[in-house]
This record gives C-alpha cells, structure tokens and sequence, in this order.
C-alpha cells in the first residue's frame, strides 16, 4: 500500500500534453493532416525526381526544395494546431472543464503546445524518407535532416507559440485561424520579392530579421552550398530569438489570461 502511495505522479502539464495528443491522434485529425502531407511530397519529389533526371534541377537544389516545403507545410500544421488549441476548446465547450481541474493554466498552455508540435515531429519523420531518396546519390541526407530538425523544430515553435497566443485572445476559433494564417503569408510573402529587392544591407537586414527567410535562407546554405554549420550561423539568431520569445509570451499569456471568453478584460 505504501509502494502504491509512494509512486510518482507525471507533472500536470505532461497528463494535459497526453490528453491532448490523444484528441488529436485518435480523433484522426493528426492522421489526416499527415497523409495529406504525405501525399503532397510524394507529388513534389516526383516532379523534382523527374526533372533531375532531365537535368532541368540539381540534386542538392532538389533536397533543397523538398526540405524547405517540408518545413514550411509541417511548421503550418503546427500552427493551425496551436491556433485552435483554446479557441476551439472554447468553442466546443470543453475549456470550462479543463480550467476547472486542479492544473495551472501555465501547465495546460505548455501541454498544449507540445501536443500541437507533434504534427511537426510527425511531418519530420513522414518527410525522412523523401530526403532520402533524392539525396542518396550525393551524400548529403544525414547533413540535410539535420539542418531540417534543427531550423524546422525552431520555426514550428515559434508558429506554435503564435498561434496559442492568437487564439488566447481571439474571440472565436474562426478569428483565431485566419489571423494565425494571416500572419503565416505575411511573414512567408518576403519569400516572393524579386532578387533585387533582397539585396544590399536593407534587403540582408529585412531577410534577417523574418525568421521563416532566415530559416529558409540557412538551410539553403547547407544543403546547397555545402557550407559548415558554423559559418552561416548568424542567420539562426532571428528563428531562436523568435521561438523563444513566443514560446515565453504563450506561456505568460496563457497563465494569465486564458478565460472562457476571448475577451480578456472579463
């Protein structure tokens, strides 16, 4: 009886966590996302596998590209988690349940944001294989999903964080999705500029400081140019200051003002 008593708890935070990627897994919405990923690399690599062979696109450029999709998609994902992590509770009248157990809203925040980064683990692992096939003939797949986890870990925690944020306050679920994808093509639009407006120190500055382009633009430099990890390593300040700087505002945010209404001032 006293070995049963003495046995140790699983932190608050880690039981939400739990709760929550079973939501997310069993209810099948993880599952969906994922083989809906799955099947838009499969047509991606067919195409960059097809003009490789045409010699229209280089083989690192193509891991390039593939990776860099992956990343974006899978860090989305993420994001849309996250952004319905408490305003859709909200809405499906459940929060009121979960705010009432004896867990601190900081510890239900941070399960909820590690559930929400599973669907970025998941994409990770489903876009493996795919690195794999396109960049076995030049070595450079274990240096390729490195660069992946690393960049793509940092960015998924920064959309993650953004969009609990967003949903902490928005006040519908509706609101909190298209805000959260809002801020996504916003930050994903510099990506389109033409080559002349990303140049000289102005353009260096700007690309710098969006951590999706710096993200983008470091993995670039690894998997394309071959450069040391260590060389381009300034262009990792933008995605670590933001994923730890969101992550930080979530969790305050979340301990402090996560209500059953998006109107924080009741």
């Amino acid at each position: 009886m006293a070995a049963v008593e003495g046995t140790a708890r699983p932190p608050a935070w880690a039981v939400v966590a739990g709760q929550e990627l079973r939501d997310l897994w069993l209810g099948g919405r993880g599952l969906l996302l994922s083989l809906a990923f799955s099947g838009l690399l499969s047509v991606l690599s067919y195409l960059v596998a097809t003009n490789t062979a045409l010699n229209f696109l280089e083989q690192r450029e193509s891991v390039n590209l593939t990776l860099q999709v992956a990343i974006a998609v899978g860090a989305m994902l993420a994001l849309l988690a996250g952004a319905d992590a408490v305003s859709g509770e909200r809405e499906r009248g459940s929060l009121e349940s979960l705010l009432l157990t004896p867990v601190s809203r900081l510890q239900l925040t941070g399960g909820k944001l590690l559930a929400a980064l599973s669907l970025w683990v998941a994409a990770y692992i489903v876009t493996i294989p795919y690195v794999w096939f396109l960049g076995r003939g030049v070595g450079i797949v274990g240096v390729a999903l490195a660069t992946g986890a690393l960049v793509g870990t940092l960015l998924a925690v920064f959309l993650v964080s953004l969009g609990v944020l967003v949903s902490i306050f928005a006040g519908s679920n509706r609101v909190s999705l298209s805000v959260s994808l809002f801020a996504l093509l916003a930050l994903f639009a510099p990506t389109q500029f033409p080559t002349s407006a990303q140049q000289g120190w102005a353009g260096d500055l700007f690309l710098r400081a969006n951590p999706l382009t710096a993200g983008e633009h470091y993995v670039g430099k690894i998997v394309v140019d071959g450069h040391p990890w260590s060389q381009d390593a300034s262009w990792l300040v933008s995605p670590v200051a933001s994923a730890a700087l969101f992550a930080i505002l979530a969790a305050f945010a979340g301990a402090r003002f996560m209500r059953l209404s998006g109107d924080v001032s009741k």
